[in-house]
């Protein structure tokens, strides 16, 4: 098992819509023990593949339901309804924390690790999580869900860090 460095806001991995995966094997089973280990060291409770510079449409999760880690393969966001803030972040934009309006619920359709066909489902957190890691998948970053005077403010400061200034 492997922890892997996470790819942070500027990386354009993190803007390129994943490439879907072809074929379930044990490079594609051990690529997810390792991204289950890596969002749990990062601590997070998400991880899609683009946050770790692999462009594949694979997330990770762990919604604190009691479940454990579980993986979604080329998935599909069938269903959102309601409304839902809470304050949100990202292993991807560290340091930062906001108040984000979702859709309360969200299913999702996907392959597991064993190729077979789940649906998970969920409001609150879970749908939260599920909207999360579908939107790295599409290359769409935490920031794109901010009002706009708020995202340029945003989109200012972690230019001038990764600037050095």
């Amino acid at each position: 098992m492997a922890i892997f460095p996470i790819r942070t806001f500027g990386d354009p991995v993190l803007r390129t819509p994943a490439k879907p995966v072809e074929e379930i094997d044990d490079k594609i089973r051990t690529l997810i023990e390792d991204m289950i280990e890596t969002m749990y060291d990062a601590p997070g409770v998400g991880l899609a593949a683009p946050q770790i510079g692999v462009s594949l449409r694979i997330a990770v999760f762990d919604a604190n339901d009691g479940l454990g880690a579980r993986a979604m393969i080329n998935p599909v966001l069938v269903e959102t309804a309601g409304e839902w803030e809470f304050e949100e972040g990202c292993l991807s934009v560290p340091g930062y924390w906001w108040n984000i309006k979702r859709p309360a619920y969200a299913k999702i359709e996907a392959l597991n690790e064993d190729g077979e066909e789940v649906v998970y489902e969920g409001e609150e957190l879970m749908g939260r999580v599920l909207q999360h890691e579908y939107q790295h998948l599409e290359g769409t970053l935490i920031i794109d869900q901010l009002p706009r005077r708020e995202r340029k403010k945003v989109l200012k400061e972690l230019s001038e860090q990764a600037l050095g200034l």
